[in-house]
This record gives structure tokens, sequence and C-alpha cells, in this order.
């Protein structure tokens, strides 16, 4: 009896725990690869859980993602800086707009500033995007 009061006290923590990391932290918000919309709003802890947790599930459909993998490629590859690179699909919008762009010792690499809207919100991030002659590849920065 003592065993299986000790493993739901255990199980409901790790639930716990998880539920703090989900509402805690904001990485969902910001992928270059397939960017998610919620909207951080202040309140309590079961609305900032709720914001997290379901706006998760809130992403681009296979044809909004095309268009938006199609703009970001066209910013980083061919677009001068400054040009801004503009999209619509369904009910999703946004834009890539290079910043700059600089020399490395193997390629070169070009600072994107990307803003996608979906579902009400907004995202907007910045990433940069090196290419590397040797491999003839282009490679996403690390932050």
């Amino acid at each position: 009896m003592f065993n299986a009061k000790v493993f739901r006290v255990s199980a409901w923590m790790a639930v716990g725990k998880l539920l703090i990391l989900l509402a805690t932290n904001p990485v969902h918000a910001s992928g270059v690869d397939d960017p998610r919309f919620y909207q951080y709003r202040g309140g309590d802890f079961t609305n900032r859980l709720g914001n997290v947790v379901f706006g998760f599930f809130k992403r681009l459909n296979d044809e909004e993602l095309s268009a938006y993998h199609s703009s970001v490629m066209h910013a980083l590859m061919a677009a001068e800086n400054g040009e801004p690179v503009v999209w619509y699909r369904g009910r999703a919008n946004g834009v890539a707009v290079p910043a700059i762009t600089y020399p490395t010792g193997s390629g070169y690499c070009r600072q994107i500033h990307i803003q996608v809207t979906k579902y009400g919100v907004t995202n907007t991030f910045s990433r940069t995007g090196c290419y590397q002659n040797a491999v003839d590849n282009w490679q996403w920065k690390d932050r």
C-alpha cells in the first residue's frame, strides 16, 4: 500500500515538472523549419499553460509551410539586402528580408529577418544562414 502511494506521488511530480517546462519554455515560437503560433498572455499559471500547450499545435499547413520555406530560401539565396520576399497562402502570410551579407573564410553569411502571421499571432525572428563554398551548401548558424 505504501509503495502504491509513493508511485502515485512520483507520477504526479513528473507530470507537474513537465507542465512547468511547457509553461516556461518559449522556444516553440521561433523555429525556422516549422514555426508554432502561440500568444503569450500574462495571468495565472493555468492561462499560460493553456496558451503554450494549445499553441504548440497551431502550425502552418503543408501548402502554407511550402510558401514559407520558398520565401525564406529565395530571400537567403537570391534577394538583395533589404528586398522583402512576401508570401500569402490560405490564412497565413509572411515576409523574409535579408538584412546583411558578410564574407566568411569559406563562403558568406546572410542575416534574414522573418515574420509569419497566422491565427492572429505574428512571429518575428532573425536567423543567419551561411553558405560554404567547399560543400556547396547552406546551413543555419546556431544562435
